[in-house]
C-alpha cells in the first residue's frame, strides 16, 4: 500500500509528466533497447519508428500517475494491459528491466529536478503497478492453460484455408499441428501471430481478432493488407501474411485473450457499430448472437469505403435475409459506380449515428465499437450525446483510455 506521502509526491509531478513524458518515454524505449535487444522481438518496431507506441506509453503513465489515487478507476485499463501482456508473452522478471529503465529515463530528463523523494515515491509506485499486473497476467496464464484445449507460449498452427475477403481483407483458417483441441474463446477475443520479419531482422508479434464463432478445431483471423502511405509506412506483417504464407505453411500462435468481448449469457438488444476491418471481432460477436435460441435484437452499423474493400458482404446481407432479429445498416463513404444504394449500401458517406438514431437507440442495448480510433471516439461521443449511458458503450482498449480527454 502506497503512503499518502508517496502519492502525493506521485501526483505532483504529473505536470512534469504533461511537458516531458514523451521524451523520457523515447530515452526509456532507446536505453532499454540498448541494452536488451532480445526486446525487438516483443516491441511492435513499426510503432516504433512512428512514435505511436511511446506515445501510448507516456499516457499510460500519465494517467497511472492522475488517478493513483483511485486505482479502481483504472481496472478496465489494467486488465486491458494485462491481456495485451500475456497474448505478448511478457514474465515477471522483464517488469524489473521496465522499471530500471523507466526510472532512469526519468533521472535523465529532469535532472537535478528529480530529488531523491521524487525518485523514491516512483519507485514505489512502479513497484506496486508491477504487482498489479503481474497478479493480473499470473492468473490469466493460469486460466489458460488450464483451459481444455488452452496453452501458453507459442503453438504451432498449419494454414488450413486462405479465403481473399475484399481487395484489402484475406481469413486464415487454422488448425493447431498437433491435431488437439483448442481453446474456447468469447466472441470479440484475439490471438497473437508471431512471424519473423527478414526487413527487421527480428521477430514481430501482431494481434488478430478471431472472426469466427468458437468451434474447439481451428481459428479464423481476418487480416487487412496495411499497403501504406505518405505518413505511414507498409504493415510489416500484414504484407507478409498476405503474400508469403500459404495453405500448409505453419505459424505460431498464443492462445486467445482480450476483455473485449460480448456478454453471451445477456438477452437485451445488441448494437454493434464497427469501421473497415474493425468488422473483425463484430463477425464473432454477430454469429454468436444469431446461435442464441433467445433470438436477441440486434442491429450491426458498419462503415467502408466501397464495395470493393467491404468484408464478407454477400455473408452479412444473406445473415440479414435469413434472420428476423437482425437488422443490418451498412454506410459506404466513397461507393463506386458499381454499388447500388438499397443494396450494397444503404447510406452514403461516414457512420453516422444521429442519422439512424430511431434504429439503434433500444431500451437496455449494449454497444459495441471497433475501428480506427478516430472512429472509435466519434461514435462513442455521438451515442453519449444521443443519451446512451457510459456503461453501456464497450470498445476495445489496448492502451490509455483513448477518449478520457474528450470526457
Amino acid at each position: 500500500m502506497l503512503t499518502q506521502s508517496v502519492r502525493d509526491t506521485v501526483k505532483a509531478t504529473v505536470p512534469v509528466l504533461a511537458d516531458h513524458g514523451g521524451e523520457i518515454i523515447v530515452r526509456f524505449y532507446r536505453n532499454m533497447l540498448d541494452e536488451h535487444p532480445e526486446l525487438k522481438d516483443v516491441f511492435n518496431m513499426a510503432h516504433q519508428q512512428k512514435g505511436q507506441q511511446q506515445e501510448a506509453l507516456a499516457r499510460a503513465v500519465y494517467a497511472y500517475a492522475a488517478n493513483i489515487d483511485d486505482p479502481l478507476s483504472l481496472d478496465a485499463l489494467l486488465q486491458g494491459i494485462a491481456h495485451k501482456h500475456v497474448s505478448l508473452g511478457i514474465q515477471p522478471d522483464q517488469y524489473a528491466i521496465v522499471g530500471r529503465h523507466l526510472l532512469g529515463a526519468i533521472k535523465e530528463v529532469l535532472g537535478a529536478a528529480a530529488t531523491d523523494d521524487i525518485m523514491h515515491a516512483w519507485e514505489q509506485a512502479y513497484g506496486q503497478l508491477a504487482d498489479v499486473l503481474i497478479g493480473m497476467e499470473r492468473n490469466l496464464y493460469q486460466a489458460s492453460a488450464g483451459t481444455s484445449g488452452g496453452w501458453n507460449g507459442w503453438r504451432e498452427f498449419i494454414v488450413q484455408e486462405k479465403n481473399p475477403e475484399s481487395e484489402e481483407i484475406i481469413s486464415f483458417v487454422l488448425a493447431p499441428e498437433d491435431g488437439q483441441p483448442v481453446a474456447n474463446f468469447e466472441p470479440g477475443q484475439y490471438t497473437s501471430v508471431v512471424v519473423q520479419v527478414p526487413e527487421l531482422g527480428v521477430e514481430q508479434i501482431r494481434q488478430y481478432s478471431l472472426s469466427d464463432v468458437p468451434n474447439g478445431r481451428t481459428y479464423r483471423i481476418s487480416v487487412k493488407r496495411e499497403s501504406g502511405n505518405e505518413d505511414q509506412p507498409p504493415g510489416y506483417v500484414s504484407n507478409l501474411l498476405h503474400d508469403h504464407v500459404q495453405i500448409g505453411d505453419r505459424i505460431r500462435l498464443a492462445a486467445p485473450y482480450g476483455n473485449f468481448f460480448i456478454d453471451v449469457n445477456a438477452t437485451t438488444p445488441v448494437v454493434l457499430i464497427s469501421g473497415g476491418v474493425g468488422l473483425t471481432p463484430m463477425i464473432s460477436m454477430l454469429k454468436r448472437v444469431l446461435q442464441s435460441p433467445d433470438q436477441r435484437h440486434l442491429v450491426f452499423v458498419h462503415g467502408a469505403r466501397n464495395g470493393r474493400v467491404q468484408a464478407m458482404k454477400s455473408k452479412l446481407r444473406q445473415a440479414a435475409t435469413e434472420h428476423d432479429n437482425f437488422h443490418l445498416i451498412m454506410f459506404y463513404s466513397d461507393p463506386l459506380a458499381s454499388d447500388q444504394a438499397g443494396q450494397d449500401y444503404d447510406y452514403e458517406g461516414f457512420v453516422d449515428v444521429k442519422q439512424i438514431a430511431d434504429r439503434i437507440l433500444l431500451e437496455e442495448a449494449d454497444y459495441y465499437i471497433c475501428g480506427p480510433v478516430p472512429f472509435m471516439r466519434m461514435q462513442h461521443d455521438a451515442l453519449m450525446n444521443l443519451g446512451v449511458g457510459e456503461a453501456r458503450i464497450h470498445y476495445e482498449v489496448f492502451g490509455p483510455d483513448l477518449f478520457a480527454e474528450q470526457r
